[in-house]
């Protein structure tokens, strides 16, 4: 009896995890709901659930909020029972694909103009760590935007930058000038006194290999400090 009941739920299982593929062939992409695409990238469901029911527990991790579950890391999906490790690596890389989205949507010139719309850009890369991360931005003599690499990781309350990888990786991408960047998880923009020491060090660092340092910008979800529009730089 075992051997006829696995297939039935096999089938019925197949019926239900394939109901968005049809729609959105039918219908496209936009017709889905969250929970609809997310059931496509888990491919199937578990024993006891479709792929369908298990994408709508993910989405209740974040608050049915993307932009929360986009801060959710693989041992938070794996809480899921029927999450394994693949399942849990294929949404964060869809997560991580639509930050970088973000990320390029929001600098569509690759020309820095303005503190602005470089911190946005930053935002969208950086803001949904959960601990420090330092970045820096390697530009060329167009001003146009080389190389975007994080440095240094840290701890939720701060993360220590070497100047020479950050100036090795400048002269290895041929950049002329360099912002440089900082998270603060905690959404207090205001900058420490460690962070303005070590401004100072990567600046006078940077100054022997005719490197300029163009800006600072801590970033947080809610908005950003730029160094150089506050004259501190």
């Amino acid at each position: 009896m075992e051997n006829v009941n696995k297939p039935s739920t096999s089938i019925k299982n197949w019926a239900v995890d394939d109901r968005p593929r049809e729609k959105l062939l039918s219908k496209g992409a936009a017709a889905l709901s969250n929970s609809e695409l997310l059931a496509i990238l888990l491919n199937n469901g578990s024993k006891n659930k479709s792929a369908v029911e298990l994408a709508k527990e993910i989405l209740k991790l974040g608050d049915d909020n993307l932009n929360e579950l986009g801060k959710l890391s693989l041992k938070d999906f794996r809480k899921i029972k029927g999450i394994g490790e693949a399942k849990s690596i294929s949404i964060a890389a869809a997560l991580e694909l639509g930050r970088r989205r973000q990320a390029s949507a929001s600098l569509e010139k690759p020309v820095v103009r303005s503190s602005r719309e470089i911190a946005e850009y930053l935002q969208a890369l950086i803001k949904d760590y959960s601990y420090e991360v330092f970045a820096v931005i390697f530009l060329n003599r167009a001003n146009k935007i080389n190389h975007f690499e994080i440095i240094s990781r840290g701890g939720i309350t701060g993360t220590v930058a070497d100047p020479r990888v950050i100036l090795k990786r400048a002269l290895e991408e041929d950049a002329t000038s360099i912002i440089l960047c900082h998270n603060h998880p905690s959404g207090n923009l205001k900058p420490s006194l460690a962070d303005e020491e070590l401004t100072k060090k990567i600046k006078e660092a940077a100054s022997y290999m005719d490197i300029k340092v163009i800006d600072h910008i801590i970033v947080s979800e809610d908005g950003y400090y730029s160094f150089a529009d506050e004259g501190i730089l």
